[in-house]
Parts: structure tokens; sequence; C-alpha cells
């Protein structure tokens, strides 16, 4: 007879074998009558039904399977009208004991594990959307499918049934995820300027946003478009704008002049907040100073805002009407005792779309998660106890240092409101080298002096055209080159505080980096502030003996510990 005749699935056929030996190994354990021995049976059944396997066999051992029909697929008997011993061991199996557990599995799906049980096969049948994982031995379904699961396996007529459920914490995320509105039909809405121009994991991206509700922490490695995808999504929903841009100080201008570059805008209606200014503004940005006395107006179509101006603007953002808000490099509001993270996470709680972006989302330390979760899901993430004994248990520097079902909460941030791409999992799609200008905003003080040479050379330049010799001329013409120079070298010093705030950036991110720089000044600069954070780095210049140049190389390349190459 051919293993289609018994109508039964891959799975119940793996699984009955088993429980046919089992039982036939128990009967025999138990009387001492038995003529023939466990071994002896177990080699009448091989590792797959085969062909030969008669029927007779699998019915004194086999636990019945009723198919919809009503006949008996093992006996091939009908049920109906029958109280043979089948019946009996029916009744038999709804009164044992049986023991499901529930977990939330790396897919993203809910997965039901028990031993094999012909009642909870049927049962987990009648979930919506429910597939059987042979290779995992396990029952999966989708998140929106948990409560009707539950239900199901609870109305199994006289079942003893133990259930381990999803811990609270986790039921309540995935009832708040899955009640959030599927937007991705808005996709349609990205202007082909942008859409065109995204690579195949950066759609993904947008489309995992529009899926969640647009309330989500993308957290692609560094260096794979977490901008421009925040860009692409917010250009979805522009019937919600304004937006509030929430960043670094050093990245506000880079901002501003990605939003100008991709949704086309014009740049007066660009707002960017600084607390002082004394760069130039060729892009025509509306530059808001924050330390004027006079009250500040957010009235671009965006506004960009630094972390540490927010708790100075807080009444102010608290009384605009801003939907959407975007919070890049959100791990600065990892602290929850930092008055940027206690001003800053009101208005993501309000807004109706949040997108945090973070290369660096601090996986191994889920108690720095925890404000950014509570930023995105308030009514899920309320109880930081709740959260730290279940995600934060084992840490010997203090209270909730530790990680804890470390697999779970990873699991749960993917499947609720996390995507994370790192480079090697993409590389096929990115390009061979990107470049890209990150544009920095310089104070008045350090602009102060560069200005004064700046004036300096403009008379030296209107003295020129009116030399009235060949000597004076040339005179004239070398002051200026000298002049250049020192503005050259001068402009350097001006931009180092600029560069050094954008190199924190870098350093959350805790990733390696090389930095190229061509004066001195800058250099040291560089070398004392990654010395002053303890940043493991390696430094050559032209100082440094060509003997030593390739180990230091090497160490950068292999050492885990050096982060940093200048």
């Amino acid at each position: 007879m051919d293993l289609d005749d018994w109508e039964l699935s891959v799975e119940e056929l793996d699984n009955l074998e088993r429980d046919a030996l089992k039982q036939i190994a128990e009967r025999n354990a138990s009387s001492s009558t038995a003529t023939t021995s466990a071994a002896s049976l177990q080699s009448t059944l091989p590792s797959a039904f085969p062909a030969t396997y008669k029927r007779e066999e699998a019915s004194s051992a086999a636990p019945t399977i009723k198919s919809s029909s009503g006949e008996d697929k093992v006996s091939g008997t009908s049920s109906a009208g029958n109280s043979g011993p089948h019946d009996g061991n029916h009744v038999k199996q709804l009164k044992e004991k049986r023991s499901v557990k529930f977990f939330l599995h790396a897919s993203g799906n809910i997965a039901a594990k028990f031993s094999y049980d012909q009642i909870l096969v049927e049962a987990c049948r009648k979930i919506p959307k429910a597939s059987w994982s042979a290779k995992e031995r396990l029952w999966m379904f989708p998140l929106s499918s948990l409560s009707i699961a539950g239900k199901v396996l609870r109305e199994i007529s006289g079942s003893n049934l133990e259930l381990e459920n999803l811990d609270p914490l986790v039921q309540r995320a995935i009832a708040a995820a899955s009640a959030m509105p599927d937007l991705r039909d808005h996709y349609e809405f990205i202007p082909n300027s942008i859409e065109s121009k995204l690579m195949p994991f950066q759609r993904e991206g947008v489309r995992f946003a529009l899926q969640h509700g647009g309330r989500i922490l993308l957290a692609d490695e560094m260096g794979l478009g977490k901008t421009l995808q925040a860009i692409a999504v917010v250009s979805c929903i522009r019937e919600s704008w304004p937006v509030l841009v929430l960043v670094p100080s050093s990245l506000r201008l880079h901002w501003a002049s990605m939003i100008q570059q991709w949704l086309n805008i014009p740049s007066s209606e660009i707002l960017v907040v600084l607390s002082q200014w004394g760069g130039s503004n060729k892009a025509g940005f509306k530059i808001v100073p924050s330390n004027t006395k006079k009250s500040v107006h957010l009235d671009g179509v965006f506004n960009i805002v630094s972390y540490d101006i927010v708790p100075k603007l807080q009444d102010l953002l608290m009384a605009s009407t801003f939907k959407v808000v975007i919070a890049d490099e959100s791990h600065f509001l990892k602290n929850a005792q930092a008055k940027r993270t206690g001003a800053s996470l009101p208005l993501l709680q309000k807004a109706q779309y949040v997108i945090l972006l973070s290369g660096t989302p601090a996986l191994s330390r889920p108690i720095e998660l925890f404000k950014q979760l509570e930023a995105l899901y308030p009514n899920v993430y309320k109880n930081v106890h709740e959260y730290g004994n279940r995600y934060c248990k084992g840490g010997i520097f203090g209270v909730y240092q530790g990680a804890s079902n470390h697999e779970e909460l990873h699991s749960l941030m993917k499947a609720t409101l996390m995507i994370r791409r790192l480079k090697k999992d993409v590389l096929s799609e990115l390009p061979q080298k990107r470049r890209q200008q990150v544009f920095l905003d310089l104070g008045e003080k350090e602009m102060r002096h560069v200005n004064i040479l700046f004036r300096e050379l403009e008379v030296i330049k209107g003295k020129y055209k009116l030399a009235q010799s060949e000597e004076e001329a040339k005179s004239l013409k070398f002051a200026e080159k000298s002049l250049i120079t020192k503005i050259y070298t001068a402009s350097a010093e001006a931009k180092i505080p600029a560069v050094l705030d954008y190199l924190g950036t870098m350093v959350e991110a805790d990733c390696k980096f090389l930095i190229f720089a061509h004066h001195q000044p800058m250099i040291e600069s560089i070398h004392n502030y990654l010395l002053k954070k303890k940043v493991g780095c390696i430094r050559i210049d032209g100082s440094t003996p060509s003997a030593l140049r390739q180990a230091l190389v090497t160490d950068f390349q292999e050492k885990e510990t050096i982060k940093a190459a200048v």
C-alpha cells in the first residue's frame, strides 16, 4: 500500500511512528508474557513508513487520527456508530494531561511546541495561517493569530491542558503592534526621484516602516542609508507634515542638505535651530538662533533641532503639533537620567509617526534600549522593573546592567518595531564606493579670526588692482599668498570643535573608522580627543617611522579594541 493511501502528513507519519514505538515498548515492559521484544518490534518499523508497511501493524499500536469525514485513518473503519476500542482510546486521550508552550520564534512568528498529540495537531490546524515546520518540529503561526490560538487550544473538550503562554510584556507588545495600521498602500506616494534611487533592502526598510504604522526603530548598520530611508517614509505621509527632526548637533546641516536634495522643497522651508552661527548659509536654510531673547517660532515644513537644545525649547515643542518626528542617532536617548532624554521622550510619545534611527541599538545592553522602546510604545514599555527583571538580569555593575532572555527580546523587537541589516547581509546590493559630504556648523567664536583674515585679503586684493608699480604688485601678490596660507590653517583650527563633535557620533556608534587630516593641529586635536574618550586608536603621520607603520595598520585591522586610525 502506498503512503498516499494513508492520507497522513509527513509530520503525522513521523510522530505516529515514534508514538507507536513508545506504546509497544511500554506494553512489552509491563507484560511478562510478551513473546516479542521491543527491539525486534522496532526492527519492523523503519525510520519512514515503507510501501510494505501493513495497516494491521499500525492499528494495534498507533493513536487514532480522525479525518474530517469521520473515518478512522489508521484502522480504516468508520467511527460513526462504533463503540470499539478506538473510541475508548479517544476518550482516554481527551482526559490525558497535555502541555503546550508558546514562544516567539526568530522568524517573528509564534511557535507552539508540544509532544505529538493528534488532538493538539487537529487544534493547531484550526489556527489561522498556522503551518508545520518539519525541520524544527514546531507549529508556527503569525502574531495576529495568537489570541485565536489560545482560544482554540483551551476549547479542546475535556482536555486537561497546561498552556505556557508568552510573557505578559511580550503579549502586550504583540497586541500593540498588531493594532497599528498597515500603511503599505502609501508606498506609491514616494516621489519617483527617490524611489528609483533606493536599493532593494532600502525599499524593504520603507515598507517595513509603513507596515508597522510608521513607529519603528530603523537599526541598519552605519553606511546603509538610514537617512534616505527615513526621508522616503516621510514622503509617503505628506498629509501629516510639518516634520520635527531631532539630531546630534553635528548633523543638523547634514540633515538640512539631505532633505533639500531628496525632497526638492525650497530651502527657506527647512528651519534649523542653532545655538550660535558664524558660518555661511549659501544653501539658504532658515536659521533660527536658540540663544536669542526673542521667542522662537518653529514654522518650517522641516524643523531640525539638536538633542541638546530640546530641554530649552521643551514647552514650545510640546505646544506644537508635530505628527511626524524623526530621531536620528536615537541611542543618544539611552540614558534615562539625561535631560535630553527626559525632554525628548514626551515629544516622541505624543507624535503619530516616529522613526528612530540608530546603527548601534545596544542589543547586548538591553537596559539602554528601554527609553527608545518606551518612546515608540509607552503603553507597553511602561515599567522599567518589569522590563529589567525579564531582560536585564545578570549584571555585576548595578541593577539591570546584565542581559537575559536575549533571543526573546531580539525576536520581539524584530517582530514588532525593528528592522536591522548589516553590510555583510546586503553587500551584493551596495555600490563599490559612495561619497558623502557632511556639513558642519561652525560657531561665531571659531570663525571670528577667519573672518578677520578674509577681510584683510579683500583689502590686499583691492590694493593689488591699484598697484602703481611692478615691485608693489609683486609685494602685494606675495602678501596675498601668505594670507591665503594663514586662512587655510586658521580655517582648519576653526573646524576642530565641530569635527570633534561629529566624531562623538562615530565613537557612540562603536565601530571602526579611519580619519584622514592634513594639518597637524587637527591631527593632534583628534588624537587627544580619542585618547580622552578612551577609544583605542593608532596614529600615523610624518613623524611615524616607516618600520612601525605596517604593524600599526595590522593592529587596526585585527584588534577589536583598536577602533580608530588617525
